[in-house]
């Protein structure tokens, strides 16, 4: 059996999408901080993925909440594509996209991502506690870190800017080297020099 071209698979993907017939719309980019899976709906980003998170879990969790629905496409996605590439490339100041925060169930956790991804931008950090005080919640510090862990769209919600109060970077649901990395593009922490030997 002959496999199905990309070009094809591109034309069935977009036709879906225009018919109202897809739920969401996934694509995989290759990114300095490694290969990203992206899962776009209609009112936004809905699933942003790291390398490391097995890919067939992570689209069942989004069939779950979002629907069953799912095509892969990296040109109904171009422009989701390449503002994430400009981002990370260091080529964009903002990451300006539409999110869809639907995969975030718990009310709590949907208002702490909605305050972080309106109120803490680039070049920014906010401590753990002082997030859960602008989210409403004061004494809810723990709980916001839960929030940042599961976080379904790092990157486009900045959880990687949440730090704690005691110094430090703290940890990150993709590592803490890509929170590092990421705060190092953002101007937040020093770039590091490349050892020479």
């Amino acid at each position: 059996m002959t496999p199905l071209s990309d070009r094809f698979l591109e034309s069935l993907a977009a036709a879906a999408v225009h018919d109202g017939l897809a739920d969401a719309v996934f694509t995989r980019l290759s990114t300095p901080i490694g290969r990203l899976l992206v899962v776009q709906g209609a009112e936004g980003v809905v699933r942003v993925g790291f390398e490391e998170e097995p890919e067939d879990r992570l689209l069942a969790d989004v069939a779950a909440g979002v629907g069953p629905r799912i095509v892969a496409s990296d040109r109904e996605l171009a422009t989701t594509r390449d503002a994430l590439s400009a981002y990370l490339e260091g080529d964009s100041d903002s990451l300006a996209l539409p999110v869809d925060l639907r995969l975030a169930r718990a009310p709590f956790r949907r208002e702490v991502l909605e305050t972080l991804h309106r109120e803490v931008g680039r070049g920014a950090t906010i401590s753990y506690g002082a997030l859960a005080s602008r989210s409403g919640h004061p004494r809810a510090a723990r709980a916001v870190g839960t929030a940042c862990a599961r976080n379904p769209v790092p990157l486009v919600v900045p959880c990687h800017r949440v730090l704690p109060s005691t110094g430090g970077v703290g940890s990150y649901g993709g590592g803490v080297a890509r929170k590092v990395a990421l705060l190092e593009l953002e101007g937040v922490l020093p770039r590091r020099l490349p050892s020479t030997g």
